[in-house]
This record gives structure tokens, sequence and C-alpha cells, in this order.
């Protein structure tokens, strides 16, 4: 995914403008840079690069932060491809198929609120900071992988999550690995990073269908 911040001044003010979108990068063996060219593999990923090149062209103060996979405190677990599979890792009753071929980098929507801060306080006293930057997580796994992390962080079983290593034949065209190198923003002590554990088990606690053991361990 993808996170346009304009930072430009106006009356002395600061405006942000943020939106979301999402791209892929064609190759499935690289750690990506920021100068690296996208080659988007679906039509999606390619209306929302024009969407970057957008603002960067219309804002010559301009700020793209690109990020990865989200996840975070959320009303339905709907909301993030991460705290959806709460429910297949709960019904340990039936057997859940989970994609362990696609490498990503689940990150914390709290971590990017601060990146977004940190970057628009060091773009406030230096206007040379613009341009596009990566943040993300840094724990490389699969959508299995996080399942059997939820099931960890909740002391419940996963005996029943099946690993499906095939790449995926339906739906839109996927790379394999698209990690984000984030070490021009590091290099700017721009930063922050919560543990998948830790950060999933903030998330999800208050969906939790067994009631007993949520009151047993949160209060």
């Amino acid at each position: 995914m993808l996170l346009a911040v304009v930072l430009e001044e106006q009356d002395q003010n600061l405006n942000m403008l943020i939106y979301w979108m999402r791209m892929r990068f064609i190759t499935s063996f690289m750690i990506f840079r920021e100068e690296d060219i996208p080659s988007p593999l679906n039509l999606y990923g390619k209306t929302k690069l024009e969407g970057e090149k957008a603002v960067l062209e219309n804002n010559l103060g301009a700020a793209v932060l690109r990020i990865p996979i989200l996840y975070g405190e959320v009303e339905k677990l709907e909301e993030s491809s991460v705290t959806v599979m709460f429910d297949k890792v709960q019904f340990s009753n039936k057997s859940a198929n989970m994609d362990h071929w696609q490498q990503r980098f689940p990150t914390h929507v709290k971590d990017v609120a601060s990146v977004c801060r940190q970057l628009a306080e060091k773009r406030m006293l230096d206007p040379s900071i613009k341009g596009t930057f990566h943040w993300s997580g840094n724990e490389q796994m699969t959508k299995y992988e996080m399942a059997c992390a939820i099931a960890d962080a909740f002391n419940l079983p996963s005996s029943h999550l099946r690993p499906i290593t095939d790449s995926p034949v339906l739906g839109a065209q996927r790379p394999k690995n698209s990690q984000l190198d984030c070490s021009k923003l590091e290099t700017l002590g721009i930063g922050q990073r919560t543990p998948f554990r830790i950060g999933i088990k903030e998330s999800l606690w208050p969906f939790l269908i067994d009631k007993r053991w949520r009151q047993t361990v949160f209060h």
C-alpha cells in the first residue's frame, strides 16, 4: 500500500493530505528501494501508481510514504486482511487453508502514524525532505505464519491451519515478495516498529470468543 502525505507551507501552517493506495512490483526476489521503477501487476496497482505520480507532479513539497499490509485496532475484523484471519484461528473445529507462498511484512497502523508525524516534523525543519519514502514492519511472514503467530499470542491451537504453498491461481496477480527498503527514513532517524505478537494481541483481544479467557488475561 501507499500512504501519500503532501507537505507544503500555506500561511505558515503545515497542511497534510493523506490518502491510501496500493501498488505492486513485478519481481519477487528484491528489496525495493525508493528509486527503483515500479511495475504494477494489476489494474488496481496501476491506478494507484498514477495517483502517486499525480501527487508528486502537482505538489513540489510532497512526500509519498509507501507501506505494505496493515493491521491495528478495528471495529470489524473484515477491515484488515490480517485481522480478518482471527475467526479462522478461533474456530479450531474446522480446518482452514492459509496462504504460505506470498511473503508479507505486517505493519501496525500506530507505527505508520508515528512515522508520518516524525516525517512531518522533520520536513518543517528541513524543506529539502520530500519525495518518496518507504516504511514497513521487519518481520517477514506469510498469512499462514501470521495466523500461527495470532494463535500463539492467545494460546489457541493452530493444528487446524493448513499451509498452502502453491502460487495463487485466482484473483489479481501478485508478487511473491515486495519487501521495502526502509533505510532512507532510518538514516533520518525516523521509525517505529511494534512486534507483531504484541500489536496483534492489542488489536484482536476485544474479538475473543472465549470471554472467560479475555477477562482472566486482560482484567
